[in-house]
C-alpha cells in the first residue's frame, strides 16, 4: 500500500510543477478587439496584452475567404503591451494569429476572431 501513496504524492508533485511551468509561459491576458467580438468599426490598431513582456516574432490577418497577409512593422524589443496599425478592413469575419517569444525563450502561438459589420 505504501508504494501507491508515494507513487500517488510523486505524481501530485510532477504535475504541480508542470502547472507552474505552464503557466511561466506569456499568455494573452487582453486584445483590442477582443477575441469574438463584433464591431461596427474597424479598429486602427491590432492590441494585445501578455502577461508578460513578450518580442511578436510574426503577425498575420486573415479575412474568411480570403489570404492570409502578413501585418508589420513588428516591435523590435518584448513588450507586454504591443500595437500593431492595422490596414482597412472592409466587412467580413477575420482572424488574427501571432507568435511571440516568451522571456523563458519558449514560442507562443495564439489566434483571435473577430467580425467587422460595417
Amino acid at each position: 500500500m505504501r508504494p501507491v501513496r508515494s507513487l500517488g504524492g510523486w505524481l501530485l508533485v510532477v504535475w504541480a510543477a508542470g502547472t507552474t511551468c505552464a503557466q511561466a509561459h506569456a499568455h494573452l491576458q487582453a486584445s483590442i478587439p477582443r477575441e469574438g467580438s463584433t464591431l461596427g468599426t474597424a479598429p486602427a490598431a491590432l492590441v494585445l496584452q501578455f502577461s508578460e513582456a513578450a518580442r511578436l516574432t510574426a503577425l498575420w490577418i486573415e479575412k474568411s475567404g480570403g489570404e492570409k497577409q502578413k501585418l508589420t512593422p513588428l516591435p523590435t524589443e518584448p513588450q507586454s503591451r504591443i500595437a500593431v496599425p492595422l490596414p482597412k478592413l472592409a466587412p467580413g469575419d477575420y482572424v488574427v494569429s501571432w507568435r511571440v517569444l516568451g522571456s523563458d525563450g519558449h514560442v507562443v502561438p495564439g489566434k483571435i476572431r473577430f467580425t467587422l459589420t460595417r
